[in-house]
């Protein structure tokens, strides 16, 4: 039977999906908003030519997370979701011909790191691997899983010994010269340094923590059958069942927090909802800028002369491939890493030999489909900002010059391209930034809000709050809010 309490959840994103199903299960009263007309956030697909490309998140790690929020809601998640685990975790490849595949398997990594650039680098990945595991589970429970800690609380909550095994989480070197430490061969470096790229950030300003990313993926990768959307969908479906009240293609328009407290929650159709909580699950930035009214402007400290993470420039497309030999997921690196971060966080512009990041959505064992167009995603990052027509164009011209030195001949027969202006348009208070605030520096992480705000009732989920951009992260972050909003009841 449902409590009297009343809670409004604001977007249907991972956040805010995990949120609405803990709380319902709890015995809450949720309604679910969503001014989309589908569930997920940035994961969606679209329709190019007939064929629904995944268009947004297509790494789908840490799967033992949603495994908890269905056995917590007494579901199994594999009755939910067909789930394929991939042996290459993804390939990887140099304007100088060379080519790396890495798998969930050390040695099977190792084995190739030698081949690729010699037994010393191979040994260096073992030592490497193990660093990045001993700092994942470090901060798995004490500080990815809770509300968020300060510095000393998250060394107290590692107990005896905790001060030094938080040292050895290396916050104050940055990853690019923790990576110069860890291997000679430069192609590594680049490889791994691309991991702080999943926080929005550059590698030679983001902590060395984040190496901690590079185990989370290789503790597996699985594709989602059906394309990712099916993700979201599945958790739709789970807070349905919970009793959550989901309104898609319904926004919120105004948090009324009259006297400094959550009073109710306006749609974008002017129906007036009573709450007792709200968890907003959306760009943060969103609040200061008074898109959700003057009640909670000030509900978190101002960070508008920050800079803002990385943003994308993206093609969906339906084609034909060949030459190069692409996986499910394949990375085709420049040759000029240091200048893609600088003409990004610097000169606000796209450099002129960007990483090139393809999910080749047909190949999940990296084998061509029979037919012979198929579904790929390109990515390469950009500057947070509006990009113009004639500049998005040079930078489609280099993409396609690019592919062809590496040795991909790609024909495009249907195409949707989107850049920094799209992601702003579709995210609200984002300026165009995918990942929030980049994690630069060891306070980065610490800067992020927590899921409490400054005004009573209302939280905060997504990934512009901790524990952070990416699936599984703001997955976590809605069960914490959910969490909040339950203790503080």
């Amino acid at each position: 039977m449902k409590s009297t309490r009343r809670v409004v959840v604001i977007g249907a994103g991972m956040g805010g999906l995990a949120a609405a199903i803990d709380l319902a299960r709890s015995g809450a009263s949720v309604t679910l908003l969503e001014r989309a007309e589908h569930p997920g956030g940035k994961v969606r697909a679209l329709d190019v030519a007939g064929h629904r490309v995944d268009t947004g998140p297509t790494v789908f790690t840490m799967r033992w997370l949603f495994e908890d929020l269905f056995a917590a809601a007494g579901e199994c998640l594999d009755e939910a979701l067909e789930l394929k685990p991939l042996d290459v975790l993804a390939r990887h490849g140099w304007l100088d011909g060379s080519r790396l595949d890495l798998y969930a398997d050390v040695e099977r990594s190792a084995d190739a790191i030698a081949a690729f650039a010699g037994p010393g680098e191979a040994e260096a990945y073992r030592r490497f691997s193990a660093r990045c595991e001993a700092i994942f589970d470090t901060l798995d429970h004490t500080f990815m899983r809770r509300e968020k800690p300060g510095p000393v609380a998250l060394g107290l909550s590692l107990g005896v010994g905790g001060i030094p095994r938080l040292a050895a989480t290396q916050p104050f070197l940055s990853l690019w010269r923790a990576l110069g430490k860890s291997f000679r061969d430069p192609r590594l470096r680049q490889l791994f340094g691309r991991y702080a790229t999943y926080c929005g950030s550059s590698p030679w300003a983001a902590p060395a923590t984040l190496m901690l990313i590079a185990h989370a993926e290789r503790a597996g990768v699985w594709a989602v059958g059906g394309g990712m959307p099916r993700l979201a969908d599945a958790l739709l479906h789970l807070a349905e069942r919970q009793g959550v009240d989901v309104r898609l293609g319904t926004g919120a328009a105004e948090i009324d927090a009259t006297g400094g407290a959550v009073q109710a929650v306006h749609t974008a159709e002017d129906e007036r909802l009573e709450a007792d909580a709200v968890v907003f699950n959306g760009d943060v930035a969103a609040l200061g800028q008074g898109l959700l009214g003057p009640g909670v402007v000030d509900a978190l400290p101002d960070r508008t002369a920050e800079p803002r993470s990385l943003s994308a420039v993206t093609w969906s497309l339906v084609g034909r491939c060949n030459g190069f030999p692409l996986h499910h997921h394949t990375v085709l690196f420049g040759d000029d890493y240091e200048d893609e971060f600088r003409a990004i966080f610097d000169r606000g512009e796209i450099t002129a030999t960007p990483t090139i990041y393809l999910c080749a959505q047909d190949r999940e064992a990296g084998v061509a489909p029979a037919q012979s167009a198929e579904r790929l995603f390109l990515l390469v990052n950009a500057p947070p900002k509006a990009l113009s027509a004639d500049a998005l164009e040079a930078v489609e011209e280099r993409l396609y010059e690019l592919l062809g030195r590496h040795g991909l001949k790609l024909e495009v027969e249907a195409m949707q391209r989107t850049g920094p202006a799209d992601w702003a348009q579709r995210f609200p208070g984002s300026s165009g930034a995918i990942y929030g605030w980049p994690t630069h520096g060891w306070r980065g992480s610490f800067r992020r809000s927590g899921s409490r705000s400054g005004v009573r009732g209302l939280y905060l989920a997504g990934g512009t709050v901790h524990p952070g951009p990416g699936i599984p992260m703001a997955l976590q972050s809605g069960r914490i809010a959910a969490r909040a909003v339950l203790e503080d009841a």
